[in-house]
This record gives structure tokens, C-alpha cells and sequence, in this order.
């Protein structure tokens, strides 16, 4: 069997596999797509299932069950419903660590309502920012040239072990082999705030701040490979009052690593001290800052 021959059954084998986690979502404004977690809950976008609280979700085998929003986020784009149906099977997440730029991912789900519909590509870059809705925009992204078009909205990126790198979130209008996905990293702790809360708490330290991939050098003193850093402080918020400067390096919060800015918005929303404490690098050294973060306006 030639390798090609090879490479095609084991993507027969891959959707196979991942095929009934799948969930086709509709409601009066339209339809989109989900994918199965555990205890009957269902993850999707929250721009698939926006404006409407009630609708019918289809899975795989063709049952039906009406769904209830639990709760969305719209920083994220993502959104958790809850169904009837609890012994649909769940698919692993990839960690932050293993999605590569160049690895072979399928995108699964239901575009234009053609269900069980897939499409092979690449991971073509990481950390993407695209404008969102509402003058918003969505940071971390992953890019990808596997076709996503509307209606796949909420489903999985897969990569080649079955693992789900992503959640397909967006695409560029009139672009052609441009579409996005939300990491899996950072959907599986925003739909656990959702499942606990029905929303995402945020509290916020008053910075604009970018991912930074540290010198080898640097790397190896400091025991961490990338961090976060400052690019602006804003005036009378957290950050200031802290000592927060611009330039600083934030490398850890309650000594927990902070790798990339996902990081640092996870800890702020789910640890619930009043006061973090951040470790940070400064040109003469490594500091500690007391911060005393704000609650985000909703």
C-alpha cells in the first residue's frame, strides 16, 4: 500500500472517530455547529447561538434534542449549551504545547447546512488577532487554511492524533483559504467558567501587553521560554498603582508561569485573590509587584 493510500485511511479512521462528537445547532436565526463535551454539555460559538436562549441541536445518529444556552462569552466567541443527551463521546483537547505551525488539521461540521462536512489543511500561523464583532477583537487565534465557512462555526479543529486544537470561530470575507479557530487551550478554561458561572468574571490589570518569546540566554536564566510584556500602562488603573511599568516582562502571577497573554486573563479569572502578586523582569533583575486587580465592567 503506497504511502499515499496510507495517509487516506487513517483520515477515514480519524473521522470515523471524531464524527459523532459533532453536533449540528439551529434555532430560527440560523444554524451552526457544536461539539459534544461531557455530562451533556455541547461548546460552540457565541455568535452561533446569540439572541437566542432555546434551540435543537442533531447529533450524529440523527436523534434530537432541544438545547438551553448556559452561558457566553464574547471576548472568546464561545458559548455552552446544555442537552439532554450525555452519552455522546468526547474528544481530547490538545494543549498549548502541541499545536505546530505546518501540522495537517480537519475541520468538521456543517457549512452552509451541509452536514458532516470535512475539510483537510495546515496550521498556518498562531496568535492571530482578528477583528471581532461589535468593534471587538479576537486575540490567540489559530489560523488555518482548512475551509471554514458559516455553519462551521463551533465545531472542532482536529489534528492528526484526534486530538481538538481549536474551535472554528471565523472566517475572512472574500478571502480564500484564510480561516480561524479559537486554541483549545483557551476554550477549556472559558467553558468551565461558563459551566461554574454562566459567564466569564473578568478582572483586569490596566495594560496593553504582548506575547514575547524570550532570549535563549534569558530563556534559560529565568527558566521559562516565553513571558508577557508591557507595551503601555494605563492611568489610575491596577497596573499603575502596582508599579507596573512599561517594558516590564510579567513572567509569573501567584507563581503560576504566564506564557503568552491567555495565560495571564486565565489566572486573572479564576484566581480569586484580591491582591496577585506578579514576578517581573526588569533590566536590573527579576522584581516582585502587588497588584490589586478590577473587575471589568460588564
Amino acid at each position: 500500500m503506497s504511502p499515499l493510500e496510507l495517509f487516506s485511511d487513517e483520515l477515514e479512521k480519524l473521522v470515523e472517530r471524531a464524527a459523532p462528537s459533532v453536533v449540528a445547532l439551529e434555532h430560527r436565526r440560523g444554524h451552526g455547529t457544536g461539539l459534544a463535551m461531557s455530562d451533556g454539555f455541547v461548546l460552540t460559538n457565541a455568535h452561533v447561538v446569540k439572541s437566542t436562549s432555546k434551540l435543537q441541536l442533531r447529533f450524529h445518529d440523527g436523534a434530537k434534542f432541544e438545547g438551553e444556552v448556559v452561558g457566553r462569552d464574547e471576548v472568546t466567541d464561545l458559548a455552552v449549551v446544555r442537552t439532554g443527551r450525555k452519552d455522546a463521546p468526547v474528544l481530547p483537547f490538545a494543549s498549548a504545547a502541541q499545536v505546530k505551525v505546518g501540522q495537517v488539521v480537519l475541520a468538521l461540521g456543517h457549512p452552509f447546512g451541509f452536514e458532516r462536512s470535512v475539510a483537510l489543511g495546515v496550521v498556518s500561523a498562531l496568535e492571530r488577532r482578528l477583528p471581532g464583532r461589535d468593534g471587538a477583537s479576537l486575540d490567540g487565534l489559530i489560523q488555518t487554511d482548512a475551509a471554514i465557512n458559516p455553519g462551521n462555526s463551533g465545531g472542532p479543529l482536529l489534528n492528526a492524533r484526534g486530538q481538538v486544537v481549536g474551535i472554528n470561530t471565523a472566517m475572512l470575507p472574500f478571502a480564500q483559504g484564510i480561516g480561524f479557530a479559537v486554541p483549545s487551550s483557551t476554550a477549556s478554561w472559558v467553558s468551565a467558567l461558563l459551566l461554574r458561572h454562566g459567564e466569564v468574571r473578568r478582572r483586569f490589570l490596566g495594560i496593553a501587553a504582548r506575547n514575547e518569546t524570550l532570549s535563549a540566554e534569558l530563556a534559560t536564566r529565568l527558566g521559562q521560554p516565553k513571558a508577557v510584556r508591557v507595551v503601555e500602562i494605563g492611568r489610575d488603573t491596577p497596573a499603575s498603582a502596582g508599579g507596573l511599568e512599561s517594558n516590564d516582562v510579567v513572567l509569573q502571577l501567584n507563581g503560576s508561569s504566564v506564557a503568552n497573554v491567555d495565560d495571564l486573563q486565565r489566572l486573572l479569572a479564576i484566581d480569586s485573590a484580591t491582591i496577585v502578586e506578579l514576578t517581573v523582569w526588569k533590566r536590573d533583575g527579576v522584581v516582585q509587584r502587588q497588584v490589586r486587580p478590577a473587575q471589568r465592567a460588564a
